[in-house]
């Protein structure tokens, strides 16, 4: 890999998740539209971005020869994942409870290695079972004393967490991935909002300022996604694993400087051994990076010197 399209990695990669992460910023100017109604919007002018973006890259044959049966059936129940994590996430935001998504997706890595364990049959490192079991002393404590918001915590990391992991065993690239999904959410999310508009309570034609921000729902979904996927195959695992954070981090920020959401001392608790969790599992993944690449290093001369 060249140092350009390492350099070219990170900053896709830092770009997709700096816009996961104010995307809140984003949310609150929609505050006075339902968040049904928000994510269906959300839907449709995804999947007219993404309906151009295949056409312009001629990939229809190549999407088209990936699905199968199964794939569609998994792709229908990670479409149903998503939208329900982002139908949460949305309501959160505007009724604020911002820090409670963003301590959801603080939650989403470590949990994302639980599964990996329990569903996929991968060996828990020992570091990384002390993150884990740091982070979910942080779960217990907010469990303890906020069940209020907890449920959105525990929701959006889930639906997330399984999402991911449908995403990943289904055979099928992020971007043909995203448009099925898309296209199966896509009939209801238009009914639903061609039933609200000629109810006369639907929010699109009322305002040009409030279409507008609906419409570029699109790109503001479908972009950070493919600037993703390109980053994933520039840049090693260990350094996505860093970057992750960025953006429950940034919405932190949000949810305290700009919503002015309350930072009780239970959230510094919470914060702190999620936080601690989060760097302790980072720099593991870092250490075993670097371990398995002077491991294939050592190995690659090994097979050298026999020839």
């Amino acid at each position: 890999m060249t140092e350009h399209a390492s350099r070219g990695g990170l900053l896709l990669g830092l770009g997709a998740y700096a816009a996961w992460g104010v995307l809140p910023l984003y949310f609150r100017l929609l505050a006075a539209v339902p968040a049904l109604e928000v994510l269906a919007h959300r839907v449709i002018w995804s999947l007219v971005l993404l309906i151009i973006v295949v056409s312009a890259m001629r990939r229809w044959r190549a999407i088209r020869a990936a699905i199968s049966a199964r794939t569609f059936v998994m792709l229908a129940g990670s479409a149903t994942l998503i939208a329900i994590n982002w139908l949460i996430y949305i309501w959160a935001v505007n009724n604020g409870h911002t820090l409670a998504g963003s301590l959801g997706y603080f939650i989403n890595p470590l949990l994302n290695v639980g599964l990996g364990v329990v569903v996929l049959g991968e060996r828990l490192r020992k570091w990384q079972g002390v993150a884990i079991a740091i982070a979910s002393a942080g779960v217990a404590a907010m469990a303890f004393v906020a069940l209020d918001t907890l449920w959105i915590s525990l929701s959006l990391a889930v639906t997330f967490g399984f999402y991911g992991l449908v995403r990943k065993i289904v055979a099928i690239d992020a971007l043909g991935g995203l448009l099925v999904e898309t296209m199966v959410l896509a009939p209801l999310s238009l009914g639903y909002v061609l039933m609200i508009g000629r109810a006369g309570t639907g929010a699109m034609g009322v305002a040009l300022s409030t279409d507008v921000l609906l419409v570029l729902l699109g790109a503001l979904t479908a972009l950070p996604l493919l600037m993703f996927a390109a980053a994933a195959r520039r840049l090693p695992y260990s350094t996505l694993a860093l970057l992750q954070y960025v953006a429950p981090t940034l919405q932190f920020i949000v949810a305290v400087a700009v919503f002015g959401e309350p930072l009780r001392p239970l959230h510094v608790l919470v914060f702190g051994l999620i936080w601690t969790g989060c760097a302790i599992f980072a720099w593991d993944s870092v250490r075993g990076a670097r371990k398995a690449r002077v491991a294939n290093g050592s190995s690659g001369a090994r097979v050298n010197a026999r020839t």
